[in-house]
């Protein structure tokens, strides 16, 4: 996802325009109907903001949803990366935001059609610090509702490092050798190298006092043999696209975290130095210097 979206319709009279998107999922075709706008001043406030934009564009994003958040808005985050959320309470204060993951594994098969691989599809969410909320229960209802497969959790930033570890370990290797999940994932000696960012992650993690929960190799593991096996990651696929990428927030995070607090990441430190000059360069064809 690469957007943000509002927990209730636009008002008549407001400039917005309607949207159809077409969609494929395992059950079949389906056309996906919403309301847009480019000018969210002409929104004003609203309860919620679910809000997924890729981690390199948080600094136009994030000052283009203020006149949205008003006094008891939410803006819940489901993008990849750990430290969004910190980046959404810094500009619009802690008692705003809650964090969660979105997982589920897309393509787009032809302009302006998005295809679902597999039938996972789930979002994990809840607040920046432990516990449940009578808001988090209030929006899982409402989500709920919506028929989505969702989770409130009361260790949601546990979650979001979870993902973070399975998301930047495979993603980046990934991204690296330009196979698809199916390739990688057997050659003995690549499927090592994986396992092993993982646990750097986790160690960086651990050592950020962060509590990832049982198994969390375990969960990473299956994660990686449950993704579709002629798939590639997002990663990958804008590397190969010489589209823009979240390298920085992905391994180079991992990197630079680890580096602060002293756990060594030689594996994630590689993939890092071995993407980074395609990054630069792809960055420098889109800013026109």
């Amino acid at each position: 996802m690469d957007g943000t979206r509002r927990a209730r319709p636009f008002d008549a009279g407001r400039p917005v325009r309607r949207v159809e998107k077409p969609a494929i999922d395992p059950s079949g075709e389906f056309t996906l109907h919403s309301n847009a706008t480019d000018d969210p001043k002409s929104v004003g406030s609203v309860d919620l903001v679910i809000y997924t934009v890729k981690m390199y564009h948080n600094g136009e994003a994030i000052p283009a949803i203020v006149p949205m958040v008003g006094e008891h808005t939410v803006v819940l985050t489901l993008q990849n990366g750990i430290d969004n959320g910190d980046r959404l309470a810094a500009a619009l204060g802690e008692s705003h935001v809650m964090v969660g993951t979105a997982g589920v594994q897309t393509r787009i098969r032809e302009p302006g059609v998005i295809e679902q691989l597999g039938q996972f599809g789930r979002i994990v969410f809840g607040e920046t610090s432990q516990g449940i909320t009578s808001r988090g229960e209030r929006m899982l209802e409402v989500f709920r509702k919506g028929d989505w497969n969702v989770e409130l959790s009361e260790n949601a930033i546990g979650a979001l490092w979870r993902k973070f570890i399975f998301i930047t370990g495979s993603a980046g290797i990934n991204a690296v050798t330009q196979v698809t999940y199916g390739e990688m994932r057997t050659v003995p000696e690549t499927r090592e190298l994986i396992l092993s960012a993982y646990r750097e992650i986790a160690d960086v993690g651990s050592a950020s006092g962060v509590s990832l929960g049982d198994g969390v190799l375990d969960f990473c593991t299956a994660m990686l043999d449950g993704f579709a096996g002629d798939g590639m990651s997002s990663l990958a696929n804008d590397f190969k696209a010489g589209n823009p990428t979240e390298l920085e927030g992905l391994n180079g995070t991992a990197v630079r975290i680890g580096e602060k607090l002293g756990v060594p990441t030689p594996v994630n430190s590689a993939i890092y130095a071995l993407l980074k000059p395609a990054a630069l360069r792809i960055e420098k064809s889109h800013s026109g210097t």
